[in-house]
């Protein structure tokens, strides 16, 4: 397994460009952000294209066509291509409505690659995306890496019986674990799970997401505040439990000086009729802060950095984060992080070094980190200058296409072993 740490090694031989394929099932490089399906894979699956193609490589990434109007390709941009694969009706669906459709998609994955140049590696993105890029890539015998995102022991640990996801899913991703060449992990917990599902971690090589450092710095405009309250808390992301918005209402008690701004969910206009919102907004009453809690609903994508420039500290207390790009977002643009040691944020914030790491669940933790930084802007800035250098020596998409290729290299001269034995 190969830490975080050893990805900026040295600068990578040139070698023989790659014709790649990235499996996306249902998260679409071209998709707009902000849907209930559509996120951080999306933003993954488009910037590591770019940056593998920037590389020298020819990417083209495989999605299900969910319109009737989708071209049969499309160009993302140079050295990029998006083939949307009919599986299933072409409208959307909910993922987790996609898994029958998945043998439809590997059995176009594999006469679309006998009919033309077959592509020198597969690399799948989401469990289904894996299943049906195993079923083709065995078929071809290609070479094929898998990212899952999310497990779904972890999520199932976590949501019990609210987890939407079939039955199957567990028993699924532990076959793509044991079929696929290699596993890229996007942190080292998530070896540690796997290594419960029985898949090794000699098999993991472990790289991050990564972030668009020019688009996240601190340099830049900042959203405006109002001169209400000293301090600005943000917490921003995808408006569900699981997020621990709940748990940043309960520590502002404790930070009398400080506002809540809470950014993520539907748009403005529906945010009264968002059951997670009214959720929040009853704790917030129960706790004598609602008049310092704010709710923005979405925030177009390019309003993103200068609101979290705008943010003394930003607060990440998930029960649990797969990965959690928000982070490094913040830290590229200068900011100080408390987030809750899960997942993910176990490797991208450096506790007391820029941010705090906290239990989950911990509400007086929270509180007591945060105003740890609020009563001292020496130490935020420290934090976040140190956390601008960490996302700039790790985190940049060329660092995580570079290690990317790496281990697609790994998996091809595994195979040329394998072909050599006698």
């Amino acid at each position: 397994m190969k830490s975080p740490a050893a990805l900026p090694s040295r600068s990578p031989v040139r070698r023989r460009p790659l014709s790649l394929a990235l499996v996306s099932e249902h998260a679409s490089p071209l998709a707009t952000l902000g849907g209930v399906d559509a996120g951080g894979q999306n933003v993954h699956v488009a910037c590591l294209a770019g940056a593998l193609a920037d590389r020298g490589h020819r990417v083209t990434v495989y999605t299900r066509r969910d319109a009737r109007d989708l071209p049969e390709s499309s160009r993302l941009r140079p050295g990029v291509t998006v083939h949307h694969v009919p599986a299933g009706p072409a409208e959307h669906l909910p993922k987790d409505e996609l898994l029958p459709h998945m043998p439809e998609f590997a059995h176009y994955l594999v006469r679309h690659w006998q009919q033309t140049r077959r592509p020198d590696l597969v690399h799948s993105h989401f469990w289904m995306s894996g299943l049906a890029s195993l079923a083709a890539a065995r078929e071809l015998r290609l070479p094929m890496l898998h990212t899952y995102h999310a497990l779904g022991t972890v999520k199932r640990r976590h949501q019990g019986a609210a987890d939407p996801s079939p039955p199957s899913r567990i028993g699924c991703e532990r076959e793509v674990g044991f079929g696929c060449d290699r596993v890229v992990a996007t942190c080292r917990d998530e070896v540690t799970e796997l290594a419960r599902m029985g898949i090794p971690g000699g098999k993991a090589d472990v790289v991050p997401c990564g972030v668009d450092v020019e688009r996240f710095r601190p340099d830049g405009p900042a959203a405006e505040r109002g001169t209400a309250h000293r301090y600005r808390l943000l917490q921003l992301g995808r408006l569900v439990p699981r997020k621990g918005a709940a748990l940043s209402v309960a520590a502002l008690a404790h930070l009398p000086e400080a506002e809540l701004v809470i950014a993520g969910g539907p748009p403005a206009e529906q945010l009264d009729r968002d059951p997670e919102v009214r959720r929040l907004r009853a704790i917030a009453e129960g706790a004598g802060v609602a008049d310092r809690v704010r709710f923005l609903g979405a925030v177009p994508c390019e309003e993103v950095p200068a609101l979290l420039r705008s943010a003394d500290v930003v607060l990440c207390p998930a029960d649990y984060e797969p990965f959690g790009i928000v982070p490094l977002e913040a830290m590229a643009c200068g900011r100080p992080v408390v987030a809750s040691a899960v997942g993910g944020q176990l490797d991208t914030v450096a506790d007391r070094e820029t941010g705090r790491l906290v239990p989950p669940g911990d509400f007086p933790a929270l509180a007591a980190a945060v105003a740890e930084l609020l009563a001292d802007e020496g130490l935020r800035r420290e934090y976040g200058a140190a956390g601008r250098r960490r996302v700039l020596s790790r985190y940049g998409w060329a660092q995580v296409a570079a290690a990317t290729e790496r281990s697609y290299r790994s998996a091809l001269a595994g195979r040329l072993a394998l072909a050599a034995a006698p």
